[in-house]
C-alpha cells in the first residue's frame, strides 16, 4: 500500500527524536531548526527590541519562540502552540555510583508516570547537561548501549506471569559493568565523553533512554515505533508548523510555539507551564513594542492556545477501557480531548476553532474522552487556560503504549497534526 502523504515530516520527525534523548537537547533541535528559519535567540537578561522577524528564549528544557510580523501593534493577539519536551524515564541521581554483588550499577530516581516494566531488558544510553565550575553547561549524551536494568528470570519467580511487581527502589536500578563501587567513576565518564575533565563538572541533569532507533512498522509501514512521541511529536509538529509560517506574508497574529519542561511531574517549575516563562515573554514582546498593561490586557484577551499533547488511541485488547463513543484511531488525523471536570481545557468554542484550522487545512480529525470509570490525564492546557487567562484548546495525536519506553502513532498524523497547527497559526 502506497502512504496516503509524503512521509518527510515523518522521517524528519524520526531524526529530531533520536537528535533528542532529553529535553535540553529537544529545545537545542528545536533552536537549530528555527536558526534556519530565520529566527534569533534573544537572552531574558537583555533589553529587547521592537524589531519583527522570529525570536526565541531557551531556558533549561524549555523553549518559547515567536515571530513579529510586519504591522503588528502592541494589543496584536497571540496564537500559541503549546507543548512539553519532557518525558517518564529513569533520572540519575546526586550520588550515582552505586553496585551490589560484584556488579556496577548507576543509582537512578524514577521521573514522571513510568511505565515500569517498558524499561526492563532495554539497551539504554545516558544523557543530559553537565553543570560547569563557571556556571556554564554542557550536553552529553552517549547513544550505544550503556545501561540495563535487567529482569528477574522466570525459573526465580514462578508466578510472574500472574503478575509482576516491581519495587520501585530495589528493581529499576540498572547494571553497567562488573567489579567494585568507584566512586565518581559516571561523571568521569561522562566528563571524559566531552573532552572535560571531572573535576570541572559540579552538577548535572542525566537520564536514561532507550537506544533503539525509531522506526516504521506494520506490511504497509503505516505506523511508527518511537520513544518519546509523548511529547516531542507535538514539540516537532509546532517547530514546523511556527517556522513554516515565519514570512509568510500579513499574518494578522503574532505566532507563537511554547515548549515547556516539567509537565510530567506537574508543570511546577521555572521551565514549566506553571511558572512565569510564558507570560513573562507575551508581556515582554508587548512592551518592546510600545504597549502597557492594557495593550497586554487586550492582546491576550484575542489570544488562543492550542495545547497538543499525546492522547489514547483505542488499544484493540482493551476496548472496555475507553469510552464506547469514542474510539480515536491512528491516521485519522489529530485528536480533540475533552473532559467536562477540566482536565482538558476545551470547551464548545474552543471546538469550533480546532474545527475550523482542520477544515481549512484539509485535515480530518477525531474527539476523544475518558471513560466515566476511568481517571482522565491532564495536560499544560488547564494551566494555561488559569494561568494566563488564554481561551485553551486540549488536541494532540492518538497514540498507544503511552509512557512507555516504545510508542506507537500512525505514521501519517504527525504530518496531518502540523498541517492543522500551520493552518492555525496563520488563520
Amino acid at each position: 500500500m502506497t502512504p496516503r502523504f509524503d512521509r518527510a515530516h515523518t522521517d524528519d520527525l524520526m531524526a529530531f527524536v533520536s537528535a533528542s534523548p532529553t529535553p535540553y537537547h529537544a529545545v537545542a533541535s528545536a533552536a537549530e531548526r528555527l536558526e534556519k528559519a530565520g529566527f534569533r535567540q534573544v537572552e531574558e537578561t537583555d533589553a529587547w527590541d521592537a524589531s519583527t522577524g522570529g525570536k526565541y528564549v531557551l531556558r533549561g528544557g524549555a523553549i518559547i519562540a515567536w515571530y513579529v510580523p510586519e504591522g503588528a501593534r502592541p494589543e496584536t493577539p497571540f496564537r500559541i502552540v503549546g507543548a512539553h519536551t519532557d518525558s517518564p524515564n529513569l533520572r540519575v541521581k546526586p550520588n550515582p555510583d552505586s553496585g551490589a554483588h560484584g556488579w556496577r550499577q548507576v543509582a537512578v530516581e524514577i521521573y514522571g508516570g513510568v511505565l515500569l516494566n517498558s524499561w526492563l531488558d532495554r539497551d539504554l544510553g545516558i544523557a543530559g547537561r553537565l553543570a560547569l565550575r563557571d556556571g556554564s553547561t554542557r550536553l552529553v549524551s552517549v547513544e550505544r548501549p550503556l545501561l540495563r536494568v535487567p529482569q528477574l528470570a522466570i525459573h526465580l519467580d514462578r508466578q510472574v506471569n500472574e503478575g509482576m511487581t516491581l519495587d520501585r527502589q530495589r528493581h529499576l536500578q540498572p547494571v553497567w559493568g562488573l567489579g567494585d563501587v568507584e566512586e565518581g567513576a559516571l561523571i568521569g565518564f561522562l566528563a571524559d565523553e566531552v573532552g572535560l575533565d571531572a573535576d570541572e563538572v559540579v552538577g548535572w541533569d542525566l537520564m536514561t533512554h532507550d537506544v533503539q532507533p525509531p522506526a516504521y512498522l506494520g506490511r504497509d509501514r503505516e505506523l511508527l515505533a518511537c520513544a518519546r512521541l509523548d511529547n516531542l511529536l507535538s514539540v516537532h509538529a509546532g517547530t514546523a508548523a511556527l517556522a513554516s509560517v515565519a514570512g509568510a506574508g500579513d499574518l494578522p497574529y503574532i505566532p507563537v510555539l511554547a515548549a515547556f519542561d516539567h509537565e510530567e511531574n506537574g508543570s511546577q517549575a521555572a521551565t514549566g507551564a506553571d511558572g512565569p516563562l510564558l507570560g513573562t515573554v507575551l508581556e515582554r514582546s508587548v512592551f518592546a513594542r510600545g504597549g502597557g498593561y492594557e495593550d497586554k490586557a487586550r492582546a491576550l484577551a484575542g489570544t488562543v492556545c492550542l495545547s497538543s499533547d499525546t492522547g489514547h488511541a483505542v488499544h484493540p485488547n482493551y476496548a472496555e477501557r475507553h469510552d464506547p463513543g469514542h474510539h480515536p484511531m491512528p491516521n485519522g488525523g489529530p485528536i480533540l480531548k475533552v473532559n467536562v471536570n477540566q482536565r482538558y481545557a476545551t470547551d464548545g468554542a474552543g471546538r469550533g476553532v480546532f474545527a475550523a484550522a482542520c477544515d481549512r487545512a484539509g485535515v480530518p480529525w477525531q474527539s476523544f474522552v475518558s471513560n466515566n470509570a476511568m481517571p482522565c490525564g491532564t495536560t499544560i492546557g488547564p494551566i494555561t487556560a488559569a494561568r494566563h487567562g488564554i481561551s485553551t484548546v486540549d488536541i494532540g495525536v492518538a497514540i498507544l503504549s503511552m509512557h512507555s519506553t516504545r510508542e506507537l502513532c500512525g505514521a501519517d498524523d504527525p504530518f496531518l497534526l502540523a498541517r492543522a497547527l500551520r493552518a492555525f497559526l496563520e488563520s
